[in-house]
């Protein structure tokens, strides 16, 4: 018996180490220390349905296939002589109601999974010592959300593939990039003809623009501005030399902050110079999320109240978010708790960009730029990127390594975010902050707080305010070269655009080219792509905001947003296009039965309104732990369907959620609510109105009080 107990476990760690070899970073024939150090050990769920590979020496590989992970963790209890199916029978409560929804909505009774159990067959222990096997989640492929590919350690074939996706993909794209470009230029022609008759006839073009005026004394007062500190330069370099040690002080801005940076703008990738230009400054940390991603976090400060904290304490941490005692850790110790005293502190506000952008678009319009006003204001700004951006970096992988690329959506909000607002909270020592987020940064917001992926992150949020939410697809979806990565396969796509990341000529391009024609090469390019214009926007500054974009994205986020599976053929972030479509049929179902019940004697309006809610409820995508959101919507954003969301929250489809502001600005575009030249008037002084009023008050009581906020209430 005892035989054939050890034959049984000698089988089953081969069986192991076979599964395992396939999920490690290098492949076990390569007889070195390393390859045995980053051997996997076991699959790490963040989520039920988000699993990591843990190594050897406790590195982290990204997200593999559900059924590969359920595997390695099953071969590893029975390598190790433990039933592989502990305690998948009983479920608790929380579990099996967790279990019984997808994203959307829920399961049919007699739904089958992947596995071949029934829904109601299987749930996650959340207990500390539970086994591997009873950590194994419920397996279910959503349609919003497919498996990501496998790639398994380098070998000798895989390298082939590889090379081969990115020669074909280099060629094939770069054509699609010329197609591109050749149509931003044809498209340009006739807007060009316009201005050159407009000029031939004395007549100014840009007469037409709505801040024509305002752009002319802007641009006057830049000019100025860079004469005087030329000036300034010139006589301080005089008096050096003459060995003069009288200090000339730097005339400070009518706000009291000195700009230490002046003169022409060189239209540099440095959020920090740009800071330095209007007083402020900028140190960068690096987070590590829970899949061994590097990111960028930076944090913009006053330099006369703040002292950079050295590189060793801006390092990246270990893979660990919301570490015990990290508020009291860092109300002490962290970057911002270490400096500010209570009652004087700076209530943290976390900002987050949007696709094809870094977090350097709240930076590009000086004085009236989202990240300096509300630094200005009074707040503790935080500038938060996603994965590989500029620099692509993983504790394990190389650039070249596919798995470094394979990612979508669904990992930035579920591994990117809570790495950077863990960070954000152990450095300033709060409980929660304010979160802002423009564009996709809504979109892994929203996914991150659904209640099938990270609700809990809702706890760490005071409010979430969303410029431009993305969450339902625009009429732009339909256009001809979006519907053209729409109609081909996903093999077709991995060909054409590879398995790496997307276009990466553009980055390329961007160190090459001259920052001026960088800037007016790239505005026609994306105002060709995505149908906006610069009309609100500073037309001295346009160049400046596109030296924050393009960054590195994977071609796999470029699929979920464009390919055929994802989020151009639903159309929406959360639900398929038939919910939709069933949604829409019941509101207007529920309104008709509401109108006719005001003429009914026997039925209460009141009682058909609340069955409606009741009804509309059902499918709602989050739970009560989300955070309170507020809403800016650009009411002439092509990309987005912002009033469609806000349609769904009005019409009580989301009943734990609390909105506490919601505004559509009817002439802005998609980009307008963070560089449009009012967009300080418009949304910026309401973000901070509603951040203050969110804040909890054990935090008010701490925090100094934001400019023009002396009289805003706590909600």
């Amino acid at each position: 018996m005892a035989t054939k107990v050890a034959q049984n476990t000698a089988d089953a760690t081969k069986r192991f180490d076979r599964h395992a070899e396939k999920l490690s970073l290098l492949p076990h024939h390569k007889e070195s220390e390393r390859a045995s150090a980053t051997t996997a050990v076991q699959a790490l769920f963040v989520t039920p349905r988000d699993p990591v590979i843990e190594t050897a020496d406790g590195g982290r590989l990204p997200a593999v296939p559900l059924n590969e992970a359920q595997t390695l963790n099953k071969l590893k209890s029975e390598a190790e002589g433990r039933p592989s199916d502990a305690g998948l029978a009983a479920i608790g409560d929380a579990e099996a109601e967790h279990s019984k929804h997808t994203v959307t909505g829920q399961l049919a009774p007699n739904e089958v999974l992947e596995g071949g159990a029934s829904e109601h067959k299987s749930s996650q222990s959340t207990e500390p010592e539970a086994t591997l096997g009873s950590a194994t989640p419920p397996s279910r492929t959503n349609p919003l959300f497919p498996p990501l590919p496998l790639y398994g350690p380098p070998t000798f074939m895989r390298n082939v593939h590889c090379n081969l996706f990115r020669c074909t993909s280099f060629f094939l794209s770069l054509g699609f990039l010329a197609v591109i470009v050749l149509g931003s230029a044809f498209t340009s022609i006739p807007l060009m003809l316009r201005h050159i008759n407009l000029r031939l006839t004395g007549k100014d073009p840009d007469a037409r623009r709505p801040f024509h005026e305002e752009e002319k004394k802007r641009k006057r007062a830049r000019r100025e501005a860079a004469k005087a500190w030329k000036e300034r330069r010139r006589r301080r370099n005089s008096m050096d030399k003459a060995g003069d040690d009288s200090e000339e002080g730097d005339v400070g801005q009518s706000d009291g902050y000195t700009p230490t940076e002046g003169g022409d703008d060189p239209l540099i990738c440095d959020v920090g110079y740009y800071a330095r230009r209007v007083g402020l400054d900028i140190e960068e940390f690096k987070v590590q999320t829970e899949d061994g991603f590097i990111i960028q976090l930076w944090h913009v400060f006053n330099p006369k109240e703040y002292s950079p904290v050295s590189a060793e304490a801006r390092r990246h941490h270990e893979p660990v978010v919301f570490p015990e005692k990290h508020i009291e850790n860092g109300h002490v110790n962290g970057a911002s708790g270490a400096q500010y005293r209570d009652g004087n502190r700076r209530y943290p506000v976390l900002l987050v960009h949007g696709l094809l952008q870094s977090s350097g678009a709240y930076c590009a319009n000086d004085e009236d730029s989202l990240a300096f006003f509300l630094c200005k204001s009074g707040y503790d700004v935080w500038l938060g990127n996603n994965r590989c951006g500029f620099d692509p970096q993983h504790e394990m992988l190389a650039y070249s390594d596919p798995r470094m690329w394979a990612w979508n959506i669904r990992q930035m909000g579920v591994m990117d975010l809570p790495a950077i607002i863990s960070r954000v909270l152990s450095e300033t020592g709060f409980p929660k902050l304010g979160l802002v987020c423009h564009s996709q940064g809504t979109t892994e917001t929203f996914v991150a707080l659904a209640k099938e992926q990270r609700p809990d992150l809702g706890s760490k949020i005071s409010v979430f305010c969303a410029l431009a939410p993305a969450a339902y697809a625009g009429p732009l979806i339909g256009k001809m070269y979006f519907k053209f990565m729409r109609i081909i396969s996903p093999g077709m796509f991995r060909i054409f655009f590879g398995i790496h990341a997307f276009i990466p000529f553009m980055m390329t391009m961007h160190s090459l080219l001259p920052g001026k024609l960088y800037g007016a090469l790239g505005y026609r390019v994306f105002s060709f792509l995505f149908n906006w214009t610069d009309d609100r926007w500073e037309q001295d500054l346009r160049d400046r905001m596109f030296q924050f974009a393009p960054v590195y994205v994977s071609a796999e986020s470029m699929r979920w947003w464009l390919g055929r599976e994802c989020f151009a053929k639903q159309r929406c972030i959360l639900a398929t296009r038939e919910e939709g479509q069933l949604e829409d049929e019941e509101d207007e179902d529920n309104d008709d039965s509401l109108f006719a019940g005001k003429s009914s004697r026997h039925t209460s309006s009141d009682d058909l309104s609340y069955k409606a809610a009741r009804s509309r409820g059902r499918t709602a995508w989050y739970d009560e732990q989300v955070p309170p959101m507020a809403f800016w919507i650009a009411g002439s954003d092509d990309l987005v369907d912002g009033r469609r969301l806000l349609r769904r929250f009005e019409r009580g489809r989301e009943p734990h959620v609390r909105l506490v502001h919601s505004k559509i600005i009817e002439e802005y575009e998609h980009l307008d609510v963070i560089w449009a030249m009012d967009a300080i008037e418009k949304v910026g002084k309401e973000v901070r109105e509603v951040i203050w009023r969110t804040a909890s008050k054990e935090s008010r009581d701490l925090c100094r009080i934001p400019v023009n906020c002396e009289d805003v209430r706590l909600d």
